[in-house]
């Protein structure tokens, strides 16, 4: 594709200081990606404000935190949280006939999904709702940015909207067959993806992890008028990790959300065409809380391992690669580890899935057999599964990204860039 684009090189040291501005849009949650960004804008003395996705009420009402629910995230993020809900998506918006997606899915069962019908209309009507209704609290956020950003300083936007399942108990296990299946369990991407129910979660996932990108900057241009403005998305496009000694690109599969983050992208593209600076990073994988339902996730992350020793030793290198061995099973060294997960990448199953052009790519039985296996022995090879050696290069990862994120965001040169093993074990290393 001629968007590719990695990183090669770390970047200069970003001009932000004290006085500058941060802002994240979308709620800090756990350990994840944004933890990473978070952390640079605070070493750089910037004021830090944070959003809210809001919470829902038993009845379904949405609402702002509660005073005990603001201190918690306030305290979690170091910064003051703008306490209009931003939450997006559609699924809990009533049509006219007074039913949300959340009411109408509750008699749908999951062995008779495929007879689940999308109505288009019925489709447009929420999502307008839906998107109606954030853009409404957006302009409400963006109206208390006012009072707090001074002008003339440098704001960095730091959209952190992801996800979109529907919240119906119908789709999880649906999605834990799609993800997690195999044999009689095993339900192709495929075959899900084309179905209504499908369909939903197509359109959810366009409308939270990509659209309300561009919400955010239509929302924001009376702030770039009086300030220099930059914003930051995290993509997810696959990404190069050393697979038989050679960096080469591979994704994680079935990534169904994928089409998504392609529209993301298209709209970072499309801000650069207007003037505008606004960069998607297209970041490797981790385990988050989020990643629990995706299996076999966590196999690229091994061997950040050998790229973090082939790109120069350091103190922080060995530092991670004894936590590891920690981990690990007696007996078992990082070595054996690699060999490991260089065995599943490498493996010609996975020949089909290796081109950038074609993907997003769905599974295949084969496919999901193989991923699953090589899971759980990797898994069973650290003494604990709950502790395993994807923690700390998770770590590593989201550390890395934040640096390189918010360094690279003064001045990029492409709209849309990848962070991959090289770049992030080069930071490491730094």
């Amino acid at each position: 594709m001629d968007r590719y684009f990695p990183l090669k090189k770390l970047p200069a040291k970003a001009g932000y200081k004290k006085g500058d501005v941060f802002v994240l849009v979308g709620e800090l949650f756990g350990r994840g990606y944004a933890n990473g960004i978070v952390d640079e804008a605070r070493k750089a003395g910037m004021t830090i404000i944070g959003t809210t996705v809001g919470r829902r009420d038993s009845d379904g009402t949405l609402r702002s935190l509660n005073a005990e629910e603001l201190a918690a995230a306030e305290a979690n993020l170091g910064g003051k949280i703008i306490n209009i809900p931003l939450e997006a998506g559609f699924d809990m918006e009533q049509a006219a006939d007074g039913q949300s997606y959340a009411d109408l899915l509750k008699s749908v069962k999951p062995d008779s999904y495929e007879s689940f019908v999308c109505d288009k209309e019925r489709l447009r009507e929420v999502r307008a709702k839906g998107s109606a209704r954030f853009k409404n609290n957006l302009a409400g956020v963006v109206a208390e940015l006012q009072k707090e950003i001074p002008a003339g300083v440098n704001v960095l936007f730091s959209h952190a909207m992801a996800g979109g399942i529907p919240r119906v108990r119908l789709f999880m296990p649906l999605l834990n067959r799609v993800f997690k299946g195999t044999g009689d369990r095993y339900l192709a991407s495929a075959e899900f993806w084309k179905s209504g129910l499908g369909e939903l979660c197509q359109a959810s996932f366009n409308e939270v992890s990509a659209d309300t990108f561009a919400y955010l900057l239509e929302a924001t241009a009376t702030l770039r008028a009086t300030n220099a403005v930059r914003y930051t998305a995290y993509g997810y496009h696959g990404c190069e990790v050393l697979v038989n000694g050679v960096y080469t690109w591979q994704s994680y599969t079935p990534y169904v959300q994928g089409w998504a983050k392609i529209r993301l992208e298209d709209h970072a593209i499309k801000a650069k065409e207007q003037g505008i600076i606004a960069t998607v990073y297209n970041c490797p994988e981790i385990q988050t809380n989020s990643s629990a339902l995706f299996m076999g996730v966590e196999i690229s992350l091994y061997p950040l391992l050998e790229a973090i020793i082939k790109e120069g030793e350091s103190a922080a290198d060995r530092s991670v690669r004894a936590e590891c061995q920690e981990l690990l099973n007696d007996g078992v060294s990082i070595a054996d580890l690699l060999k490991a997960a260089d065995k599943y990448l490498s493996s010609p199953v996975l020949k089909k899935f290796g081109k950038l052009s074609e993907w997003p790519h769905h599974n295949t039985a084969e496919q999901m057999e193989l991923m699953l296996t090589a899971s759980a022995e990797l898994i069973a090879m650290n003494k604990s599964p709950k502790e395993i050696v994807c923690a700390p290069l998770s770590r590593v990862g989201f550390q890395s990204t934040g640096y390189l994120m918010f360094d690279d965001s003064w001045s990029p040169e492409k709209p849309v860039a990848w962070l991959n093993h090289d770049i992030i074990a080069k930071c490491l290393n730094s």
